[in-house]
């Protein structure tokens, strides 16, 4: 089994997007979801918005309308995990326990509260005027989205690279605190795409909410075209050649072309071809590249339904891993159940580890399967068919090796992952209570004997 490198990406749900998020995050995000070796990880990032935003409605079309962008621009939620981020309580349970490790010097550093404290000074007020904890401490959120997964690569640009360095800082502080020589957190890298390039907007600055000067990326063929109208050029007159490397009309034209119609249009404009006309060519390639997925988007935008059926899916999916994992970083800290407590104190974890049983088997079909019992014969887990004993024996070594296990509650049972796949199951239990004390007894059979 090979591991597959997991990827995390979030787009924060404070406005509409614009040409320049499609092509410098939503595109490329999508077209590295397609490849087989990715386990990709897709996020609206709306608490992330609260901090820069305390207009709810604004908040919730948002997240209508980029939840819609990602859909329309062809993610497929059968292939990655696309979810909320308020879907999923784990991350503000983890959020808190990173918190708590974290050193208020690292905080001090982070680029945006600095900006503002640095702002505040300039302008004579206080340094912390107008500054709330959320802006102060989001660092923390951003780690917790990405050490939840343990994200191998995190897909960021230049200015939100040290919030990967700082989600290193905070998961290496807790692993060292609370691992025990295990490393509950992989150190995540960012990971930065040269070749995306930041798009002009309207003034030929960079294409951004801030500046008013957005091309809406699924706005009406009418709308984008009087937005494209309004593109700012120079005064040289049809039949003047034009520069194109300084021109933010080709600039946009490029980012969507082919390299041969890029050469075409450069060479129709060193040949003088007028400003009126080299608007109308930029509008038909987009409205050519865009004309399906923005008809894909109205239906969804129109079907709300929809949408939050595909999220809660995502957010399940999710959740699948966030709550085993969650529990094993609680019960790391110290937040244990006292029925545990006491079940482990009845019986050293030598005994137990001793007293849990692996069973082999073969089946009618000649598959071979195996059960783990515990110190009492219960039941705690069944494997799948596998091809051969060896491959059953090679999982077996694997779960007893002491490496993080992967355990999936699912209604009143569990299931136990190895490297992305689906290895046992457990029966089903009575009540939740009854399979998060077998998911302990688990984690206790499993646990290497320390001579």
């Amino acid at each position: 089994m090979t591991t597959r490198t997991r990827i995390l990406t979030g787009i924060t749900t404070t406005g509409t997007p614009h040409l320049g998020n499609y092509a410098g995050a939503i595109r490329p995000a999508i077209i590295a979801s397609h490849d087989s070796n990715a386990d990709s990880f897709y996020f609206l990032a709306d608490y992330h918005a609260l901090i820069k935003c305390d207009d709810p409605l604004r908040i919730q079309r948002s997240r209508l309308e980029i939840a819609a962008t990602w859909l329309a621009g062809g993610l497929d939620v059968d292939r990655v995990t696309f979810y909320r981020q308020s879907d999923i309580p784990e991350i503000p349970e983890l959020t808190w326990l990173l918190t708590c490790v974290a050193a208020k010097g690292l905080l001090n550093r982070a680029h945006a509260y600095k900006a503002s404290v640095d702002k505040n000074i300039e302008t004579g007020e206080d340094p912390d005027a107008g500054i709330t904890m959320g802006l102060y401490s989001y660092p923390v959120l951003m780690a917790a989205d990405i050490l939840m997964f343990n994200a191998h690569k995190v897909p960021v640009g230049r200015d939100q690279i040290q919030h990967v360095e700082m989600a290193r800082d905070i998961g290496q502080r807790f692993n060292h605190l609370f691992g025990q020589g295990k490393e509950f957190f992989t150190m995540p890298e960012a990971l930065i795409e040269e070749s995306v390039a930041t798009l002009p907007g309207l003034d030929g600055r960079k294409m951004s909410k801030s500046y008013d000067n957005t091309i809406p990326l699924f706005s009406s063929a009418k709308e984008m075209k009087d937005a494209i109208s309004r593109i700012v050029t120079d005064s040289r007159a049809p039949g003047e050649a034009k520069d194109p490397d300084n021109s933010h009309l080709f600039t946009l034209f490029q980012a969507f072309a082919t390299p041969a119609q890029s050469d075409e249009f450069r060479s129709e404009l060193l040949q003088g071809l007028g400003w009126g006309e080299a608007k109308n060519r930029l509008f038909q390639l987009l409205d050519s590249e865009l004309g399906e997925s923005r008809e894909r988007y109205h239906q969804l935008i129109e079907r709300p339904a929809d949408l939050e059926d595909m999220l809660q899916l995502g957010a399940k999916k999710a959740r699948s891993v966030a709550t085993p994992f969650l529990h094993e970083l609680r019960e790391a800290v110290g937040l244990r159940s006292f029925v545990a407590q006491t079940q482990v104190a009845a019986t050293t974890k030598k005994k137990a580890a001793k007293a849990a049983r692996f069973v082999s088997f073969r089946e009618d079909d000649g598959s071979f399967r195996f059960r783990l019992l515990a110190a009492d014969g219960e039941q705690l887990l069944l494997s799948r068919n596998f091809a051969d004993g060896k491959t059953a024996g090679q999982v077996t070594k694997q779960l007893q090796s002491g490496q993080a296990l992967d355990v999936r509650s699912e209604d009143l049972s569990f299931s136990v992952w190895l490297e992305g796949e689906r290895v046992a199951d457990s029966p089903a239990f009575a009540n939740s209570a009854a399979r998060d004390a077998a998911i302990g007894a688990l984690r206790v059979a499993l646990t290497p004997v320390q001579e």
